[in-house]
């Protein structure tokens, strides 16, 4: 074994060799990744430190990190951090890694919502509460309720909420899609990232894909199950004219308009990511309960 140290440098280059050996998406960024989690750095200062001979404990640390993402950990459970909309969340095993796609679908809301709006939103499988807690950020006089069917995912809400700061004006309660939130009044927009994989699929997955919960990935036969509950039970808690926006599986654009054009959405439009896959599916609803609030009116049904 060659007698160099092993610098930053060095065990930047190995690293990025195995994993493109292995076939590993990113295989530069995930070692970079892991190493600025190993030397508590950011990515940044890795350059700055390039010459620099990483300890014996240091080494052992980053071996142990690569030979796990070899194996198939996600690199996000490996430094219990991902990325989303700017901002740092906690991961970890109880819950979906954030995908870049769902900023889509924050973005999606936040064009229909002037910024000072006083709108209540709704964040149905709410995970890390990535989504409900960027619209909570973005929009300081939003409120959000956020519901998870995993207790463990409540958890990891809660915590990055406390952690970002919007704690305030971000719940998340425990409980199947829309049950948390009744006797609530109505919302001005209901958003969600729900399990949209067919059942057949989930074993073609990646290793990593897999290595996340099925509850949030497990869409039932066509993979559609909870996309379908949750159009027919979001109209009796949106406001008249309220938005509801769904992330969706590619090629299930026709299938998704279709039923929400059924349950009496309007302005229903599918939305594809830059990679041309369908990703969002976007309706309001013109009738609602009668129930009014402050934030009635903040959405119209063209609003978007």
């Amino acid at each position: 074994m060659s007698e160099q140290p092993w610098t930053v440098r060095r065990v930047l280059g190995w690293t990025t060799q195995h994993f493109e050996k292995l076939g590993l998406d990113s295989p530069r960024l995930t070692a970079e990744l892991l190493l600025a989690h190993v030397l508590h750095t950011s990515r940044v200062r890795l350059y700055t430190d390039l010459d620099r001979p990483l300890e014996a404990g240091e080494l052992a640390a980053y071996r142990g990190l690569i030979a796990r993402r070899a194996a198939g950990e996600p690199t996000s459970y490996l430094t219990g951090t991902r990325e989303f909309y700017g901002r740092t969340f906690a991961v970890d095993p109880r819950v979906l890694v954030p995908r870049p796609e769902t900023e889509l679908l924050v973005e999606a809301v936040l064009q229909a919502v002037p910024r000072d709006a006083e709108i209540r939103v709704l964040d149905l499988c709410t995970g890390s509460g990535c989504v409900g807690i960027t619209l909570a950020l973005e929009r300081p006089r939003a409120r959000v309720l956020a519901t998870d069917t995993s207790p463990g995912a409540v958890e990891v809400a809660r915590a990055n909420a406390a952690a970002l700061g919007p704690a305030d004006r971000f719940e998340a309660r425990l409980g199947d899609l829309l049950a948390p939130v009744e006797g609530e009044p109505p919302f001005d927009v209901v958003v969600a990232n729900p399990p949209y994989v067919p059942t057949g699929e989930l074993p073609t997955l990646s290793p990593e894909v897999r290595r996340e919960p099925p509850l949030a990935l497990d869409g039932g036969a066509d993979g559609l199950d909870v996309v379908r509950r949750i159009a027919e039970e979001a109209p009796r808690r949106l406001v008249p004219g309220g938005l509801l926006a769904l992330e969706i599986g590619d090629g299930q654009g026709p299938a998704v308009h279709s039923l929400l054009e059924a349950a009496g959405y309007g302005s229903v439009r599918i939305e594809r990511d830059l990679a041309r896959h369908d990703r969002l599916a976007l309706g309001t609803h013109p009738r609602g309960p009668a129930t009014t609030h402050p934030g009635d009116g903040a959405l119209g049904p063209d609003s978007h």
